[in-house]
């Protein structure tokens, strides 16, 4: 069975900028997750923000099943054509999967319509992700009730977005707070998993069970390319309807 195609986006300013990102992703974030998703036997390519139309053109949208998006630093430097090409696809089928900080980037909010504001708070925290949906194809292969990360930036509500589909993890922190943390939702045709982990200055995506949950959405993510294509437009009444039936009610 041939594995999604997936794009992996990353604005890739912090792991040039900062000594400590880079230290943690020498080669990227993006990096890391290509190579995770890779050996769990998806075809992957990155792209990053400074590649000409920060490396999504049509071709590449056109040939990718998911495309992953982090960003934090540099959100107003993406440019709106790119961002509505990005969208369109979305709504024709393409999977996408929204990562940390990118809630708050130009298309996760042009998808859901709302600020997608919250609160954080960076101490380095430890975050427990409790599976609230446990039949979900992006927890499978999980093997307890919760997800744990020794440190964490925390986020939490109000999470200004609209109510998930699905809501896959919910996520809890030191500090007391609780966040929405892995939300489903159904754009058009397209699959949209927001996956709050992955604080920059922390090694998340080295995470074994990050990487599953990645994979897992990625598969999930993929599948709206495969559902059947309607059609819009002027149509014409319905004929041919047989009326021979004249049974009536008493």
């Amino acid at each position: 069975m041939t594995r999604p195609t997936v794009t992996v986006w990353n604005e890739f300013v912090h792991e040039r900028e900062s000594d400590v990102v880079a230290d943690i992703y020498p080669d990227g974030i993006h990096a890391v997750i290509a190579d995770a998703l890779e050996e769990r036997g998806f075809e992957t390519r990155t792209a990053t923000l400074d590649e000409p139309e920060h490396g999504l053109s049509e071709e590449v949208l056109d040939d990718t099943d998911v495309l992953t998006w982090w960003g934090h630093a540099a959100h107003d430097e993406v440019d709106d054509e790119i961002v509505e090409r990005v969208k369109e696809r979305v709504l024709d089928g393409m999977g996408l999967l929204v990562l940390h900080s990118a809630h708050y980037s130009k298309i996760f909010k042009s998808l859901m319509g709302t600020t997608c504001s919250l609160k954080w708070r960076e101490a380095a925290e430890r975050e427990r992700l409790w599976i609230v949906e446990p039949s979900h194809p992006i927890v499978a292969g999980l093997d307890d009730d919760y997800l744990e990360l020794e440190e964490a930036e925390m986020y939490g509500e109000r999470f200004d977005v609209p109510a998930p589909e699905t809501l896959v993890f919910n996520s809890w922190f030191e500090g007391g707070e609780v966040f929405r943390s892995g939300c489903c939702y159904r754009r058009g045709a397209g699959k949209v998993f927001y996956f709050r982990p992955g604080h920059e200055t922390y090694p998340v995506y080295h995470d074994e069970n990050i990487q599953q949950v990645l994979a897992n959405a990625c598969e999930w993510a993929a599948s709206g390319e495969n559902q059947p294509s309607p059609t819009y437009g002027n149509a014409d009444p319905i004929e041919d309807i047989d009326t021979s039936d004249d049974r009536t009610v008493h």
